[in-house]
Formats: structure tokens, C-alpha cells, sequence
């Protein structure tokens, strides 16, 4: 009877020991967003469905590189490019105006595998600055520049240039007239929908076959911001970071973002918390920032990924390699 018991409990040992063994895990993961902030549930389903579109031709072409083996850098840099050429998000063409009624931008790229990052703001005339951010990581010996210093790097670049004038729409327009005038009689329904006026970015983080991690953000800022104004993208740690634990992007309140440095902090918590990347991200977003303040994507070195925001609504879509998919903007859909 000793002996029989001794091989059941054996056999369930090994059997046990099996199923753990036998949980997937992803060789890539994508996660992207759109900005986060109040985003209405009584949104059009027309203009619901340009978002989804918007987000799922993202995701695609960041799955066709780390799906072909591609870098999560070329995976990132690629996926904020397709986010910034979209008029819908606040970043690059569809930018937010400046309180001077002009577009001032910033990016930023990390590569979690050196800890290389580069890093804008106040760009006006690039028309894709996370490209030009992962100049600055490879080419220069720097990591930040600002304003005229960032024009004059780019002058050195073969990267396309447009006029302040080409990243202008009617509905960031709009919602820049209303700040100034606080006056909401010469708004159409559109303008109602989208993501509050003061918030609004986009990125990518990515682990790829070689288990690298990088992170990409990319931002117009806020609404109506004083000239000059650096929110969190730009800085590295603060809305960008990534490392040997895990890419994280930012959204929401720069300021706030800032303040807790909290992309580093959900990766140290992870670290030297002992913690998942879901527990640590819930941290920063309940115990460090305030309801309605943002929200983060993330990727760990083990593939797992989070996506989470206290605001009322982030466009955010992710991937991986065992065929998981999702594109979302509220909670529960």
C-alpha cells in the first residue's frame, strides 16, 4: 500500500511538474496606445471604428517585424512612425497647438537591452521625431536635445522635414480654440469624442526572438500648453523606459508622470519587489498617481504583457506570438 502510494504521488509530481513545463510562452510581444483620458462611450461607431483600424494597422506592422525575427527596436520605431502619420492621435500629424497656436513635439526610444535611449521635445518641423529619437540613441553621443539644438540635429539627418503647418487638423484646432475662448458653441460632435484636451500620446513597447525589450513614445503634449512646455515622454524613465525587465510607454498627465518617475518605477518595483509586471504597474497607477491621471503599456522579458489606466478610457492594442490579439479603448469590451 506504502509502495502504491509512494508511485501515485510520484506520477502526480511528474504530471504536475508537466503542465507547468507546458504553459506557453511568447518568443515576441507587441503592446501599443493611442493616449489615454476621457474618452466617451457614446462615441460614433463610425469614428470608433477608425480607431480600431488605426490601431490594428499599427499592431500589423509591428507583428510583421518581430514576426520575421526584426528587432523590438525596428518593431517600436516602425509602429510610433504608423501612429504619427494618423491623424486621430495626438502625435505628429494631428498634433495638439501650443497656447501660440503651433505644434511642438517630443519622442523619445529606449533599448532595454544597453540602456541606449535618445530623446526630444520641442521639435516643429520633423515630421516623424521617434525617428529622429533613434538617431540621437545610435548616431550622437547624447541622449536629449531641445528645441533649436533638436532642429539643428535634425538639419543632419536625411529624415523628411515639413512645414509647423502640415501637422494642423480641424479638430485639434478646434479644441485649441476652445481652451482659448472656453466657448464650446462652434465645436462639432466630433471633438466631443476624442480623448480629453490635455492628454493624448502614442508608443510601443516590443520583445523580440533574441529577448530584447524596447519602448517608443511619441507626443504633441497638451492642448494649449505654454511655449517651451516638456511633458514626460521625453524623459527618459519618467512616460519611457525600458531595461532587462520590462519596456513600459506612458499616457496621461505629464506632470503627474513625472513626478513619480513612473515607467522606472514599475520596472523596479517588478525588480526589486519581486513582483509581476501587472502588480507593479497596478501600484504605480493606484498608489503613486491619482484616478483619471493615465495609463501604461508594458512587456516583461517573459513576454507577459499589461496594458492599464485609471482614466476613464486609453486606445491600446497588443500581440504576441502565440496568435493573442486585442485592440481596446475602455475597460470592459
Amino acid at each position: 500500500m506504502k509502495y502504491l502510494i509512494a508511485v501515485l504521488l510520484t506520477v502526480s509530481i511528474i504530471f504536475s511538474g508537466c503542465s507547468e513545463q507546458e504553459q506557453p510562452q511568447a518568443e515576441w510581444a507587441l503592446a501599443i496606445h493611442g493616449g489615454a483620458g476621457t474618452i466617451s462611450r457614446d462615441m460614433p461607431d463610425s469614428l470608433k471604428q477608425q480607431y480600431y483600424d488605426g490601431l490594428r494597422e499599427a499592431l500589423r506592422i509591428g507583428e510583421i517585424v518581430l514576426r520575421d525575427g526584426g528587432s523590438a527596436l525596428d518593431a517600436v520605431e516602425l509602429v510610433v512612425n504608423s501612429l504619427e502619420n494618423n491623424p486621430l492621435f495626438n502625435a505628429g500629424k494631428g498634433a495638439v497647438f501650443t497656447i501660440d497656436g503651433k505644434h511642438e513635439l517630443d519622442a523619445a526610444i529606449m533599448d532595454g537591452s544597453t540602456l541606449a535611449a535618445g530623446a526630444l521635445t520641442g521639435l516643429t518641423t520633423v515630421k516623424n521625431p521617434i525617428s529622429l529619437a533613434r538617431i540621437v540613441m545610435e548616431d550622437s553621443p547624447h541622449i536629449f536635445f531641445s528645441g533649436v539644438g533638436a532642429e539643428q540635429f535634425a538639419d543632419g539627418t536625411d529624415l523628411e522635414r515639413v512645414e509647423n503647418e502640415y501637422f494642423f487638423t480641424e479638430v485639434r484646432h478646434r479644441q485649441w480654440q476652445r481652451s482659448q475662448n472656453d466657448d464650446a458653441t462652434n465645436l462639432e460632435p466630433m471633438d466631443e469624442w476624442v480623448e480629453g484636451d490635455k492628454y493624448g500620446t502614442v508608443g510601443a513597447v516590443a520583445l523580440d526572438m533574441d529577448g530584447k525589450l524596447a519602448a517608443a513614445t511619441s507626443t504633441g503634449g497638451m492642448t494649449n500648453k505654454q511655449f517651451g512646455r516638456v511633458g514626460d515622454v521625453p524623459i527618459i524613465g519618467s512616460g519611457t523606459f525600458a531595461n532587462h525587465m520590462a519596456a513600459i510607454s506612458a499616457t496621461g498627465w505629464g506632470e503627474q508622470i513625472m513626478r513619480n518617475v513612473s515607467a522606472n518605477t514599475i520596472a523596479n518595483y517588478m525588480e526589486f519587489g519581486e513582483t509581476s509586471l501587472e502588480n507593479a504597474m497596478n501600484f504605480v497607477l493606484t498608489e503613486r498617481l491619482n484616478p483619471g491621471d493615465g495609463g501604461f503599456i508594458a512587456v516583461d522579458k517573459d513576454g507577459n504583457i499589461s496594458m492599464q489606466m485609471n482614466s476613464q478610457g486609453m486606445y491600446r492594442g497588443s500581440i504576441n506570438s502565440l496568435g493573442e490579439r486585442v485592440v481596446m479603448i475602455w475597460e470592459e469590451e
